[in-house]
């Protein structure tokens, strides 16, 4: 069975961001693992003034689109075979833990994966749920006995790459459009993945005016498993009648992931045509 979790863009590809005094920060924003060490951490901090308990879980999931271009995590009770899935011979020690505030601590993952097992990439997401103290609750009568609040979980899941052999990866892009409404510029296309492994990127444009002058841009981490179609939106303003050109690049380079654990890939650019009546 699949679950459909929608989660913010920066959710999926980046690590959770306090909430209040409820959350954790959490780093690395990915963990890669190989099958050599066969392990990997992760490093949780409380920057909040209450203690945080946390409870780690393992689950198969991987990012992708619908039909509108929201990105939203694509997730399953129960993969088949087929499954490129790390999930079920991959362990967090510890499960349970209270981070307190100021403090750090370290979630180590071991991986026990089945004998045989062919070379490949396999994925799974690490799933980081802290909960801390009571937000107060408006609007409830105030007395001197009772005091209402709501105690906040906050959901961090981290994509985990697991890698044995020499995987590769690369990706197609297909169906480039781009229209103007209004000041916003939306942009869609297809990634397709090649190769053996998940491709994880930017994808950055530029709209340029019949001088070459830049008009508007934008600049997104991409991680694509199978296919997606994402869509992007960024402001252009009010733009004269003309000829306008979007021009994309796509390639294997995150800000936030050390350029040693991305697979090398070919980079992509392509461009299409803007015409505003």
């Amino acid at each position: 069975m699949r679950r459909a979790v929608r989660v913010a863009l920066g959710l999926l590809l980046a690590a959770a961001t306090p909430v209040t005094a409820q959350g954790v920060m959490i780093a690395p924003t990915a963990i890669f693992m190989d099958h050599g060490s066969r392990s990997g951490s992760v490093l949780l901090y409380n920057p909040g003034t209450e203690p945080v308990e946390v409870t780690i879980s393992v689950i198969f999931g991987y990012p992708t689109t619908d039909s509108t271009g929201v990105m939203y995590l694509r997730t399953f009770d129960a993969p088949d075979s087929t499954a490129p899935s790390a999930a079920s011979w991959l362990q967090a020690f510890p499960r349970r833990l209270t981070v307190m505030p100021l403090e750090r601590q370290t979630v180590r993952l071991l991986a026990r994966p089945p004998v045989g097992l062919p070379d490949g990439e396999y994925w799974a997401r690490l799933v980081i749920a802290a909960k801390g103290g009571q937000v107060p609750v408006s609007g409830v009568p105030d007395t001197a006995d009772i005091q209402v609040g709501l105690t906040l979980e906050v959901r961090s899941m981290l994509g985990v790459y697991y890698r044995k052999g020499a995987p590769r990866t690369g990706v197609r892009l297909s169906d480039l459009a781009a229209e103007l409404t209004g000041d916003t510029l939306e942009v869609r296309g297809q990634l397709t993945r090649t190769g053996t492994a998940a491709f994880l990127g930017t994808v950055s444009a530029q709209l340029v005016d019949s001088a070459g002058a830049v008009r508007a841009d934008f600049h997104a981490p991409v991680v694509v498993h199978y296919a997606i179609a994402p869509r992007y939106r960024t402001f252009a303003g009010i733009l004269a009648p003309g000829r306008y050109w979007l021009r994309v690049r796509v390639e294997s380079a995150r800000d936030d992931i050390d350029s040693r654990l991305t697979l090398p890939a070919t980079t992509l650019v392509d461009s299409v045509e803007v015409r505003v009546p």
